[in-house]
């Protein structure tokens, strides 16, 4: 059977040409939004977090796939309040 997750993307790279893959990740107080590849493929869903806030926010990076992943760099910034 094929992996159908509720939020998911699939983007179609060859990573023996490209060596790396980019995701960036935009959170708010109600919506995230990741793209995949350079935005190649988007994602994005609607959240109503109550706990993950200020100091409880954390980010996890997990891979379902077969080959290593080395995560370069990982850096996270507070948007400003409009």
């Amino acid at each position: 059977a094929m992996y159908k997750p509720s939020f998911a993307g699939y983007v179609d790279v060859d990573l023996e040409d490209m060596k790396k893959l980019s995701l960036r990740s935009l959170i708010d107080n109600s919506v995230v939004e990741s793209f995949g590849a350079g935005g190649k493929t988007c994602i994005t869903s609607r959240v109503y977090p109550t706990l993950a806030i200020y100091d409880n926010a954390h980010l996890f990076v997990f891979n379902n796939g077969s080959e290593t992943t080395t995560i370069e760099t990982l850096n996270a910034w507070s948007m400003d309040a409009c």
